[in-house]
């Protein structure tokens, strides 16, 4: 890069200011990021992903004693499921947006060139994928405890990354906009509960108010898709529908993130 200098008579020599680098564009960053939280949540949560996972098995074979099948049986496989999703992509990712916030983190990555977004996207991804072991074994378990058939269970193609991309994004929103670190952990805390309150009990058995939340829940969404997926004739249109409003809340709750992690970053 060329420098100029200007000299005059009556002061030193002054050099122009360098020209800064360009920043960094939004996938490649993503990328990178992506990466390092992977390598990082593979060392760091593979206890914590056997936890949800035993936990999520854990319940079905409670609600055994309760459910026969039917619509209840589909209602409690998805919902156990999706909530392994909510515990790492919700409670976890809280905490640890939370914590990251509290320790001074954002103040290094607020230094780098790398947009707002890649920061989330990438976190929020790598939180997400780490779940996709424990759904499935959770799906499976379900299916045959149940007796419910596992040919769709291929639904979980597109319910996992899209029930992930919702609730990493609250769960990311929840840990950078509360004040305290303990508070982001109480949020992710009963987010995740209410995952498992509106989620695995079946709709029908819920009061108007509940019901309503449940409505208003991110992963909902994805665990209608894939209840529905254990008909025997699934009706996919229906299943499509609730597979776009899943990817539809999960674009607005990156969004909403995105903008916490600006906020927080300035603060």
């Amino acid at each position: 890069m060329r420098t100029s200098a200007v000299r005059t008579t009556d002061s030193p020599a002054r050099t122009a200011p360098a020209d800064l680098a360009p920043r960094a564009r939004l996938f490649p960053s993503l990328a990178a990021v992506y990466r390092a939280q992977l390598s990082r949540a593979r060392v760091a949560r593979i206890p914590l992903l056997f936890v949800a996972t035993f936990q999520s098995i854990g319940i079905m074979v409670l609600m055994r004693g309760v459910v026969d099948g039917g619509a209840e049986a589909r209602a409690v496989v998805a919902g156990s499921s999706v909530l392994v999703v909510a515990f790492v992509a919700l409670n976890l990712l809280a905490q640890y947006f939370g914590q990251l916030r509290a320790g001074g983190g954002l103040d290094h990555y607020a230094t780098l060139p790398v947009p707002p977004a890649a920061v989330v996207l990438g976190a929020a991804g790598a939180y997400a994928s780490f779940t996709v072991p424990g759904t499935i074994v959770t799906a499976v378990t379900g299916s045959a405890l149940f007796g419910l058939p596992m040919t769709h269970l291929w639904v979980l193609v597109a319910v996992i990354p899209l029930s992930g991309a919702a609730l990493s994004g609250l769960g990311a929103a929840l840990g950078l906009l509360a004040p305290r670190q303990e508070v982001a952990t109480l949020l992710g805390q009963l987010g995740m509960s209410a995952a498992l309150l509106l989620g695995v009990l079946p709709a029908e058995r819920l009061p108007g108010p509940l019901g309503w939340a449940r409505d208003l829940l991110p992963s909902t969404y994805g665990v209608e898709a894939l209840a529905r997926s254990f008909d025997a004739r699934p009706d996919w249109a229906v299943v499509a529908l609730d597979l776009a409003v899943c990817a539809a809340v999960g674009v607005l709750s990156l969004a909403v993130a995105a903008w916490a992690y600006r906020r927080a970053a300035v603060r």
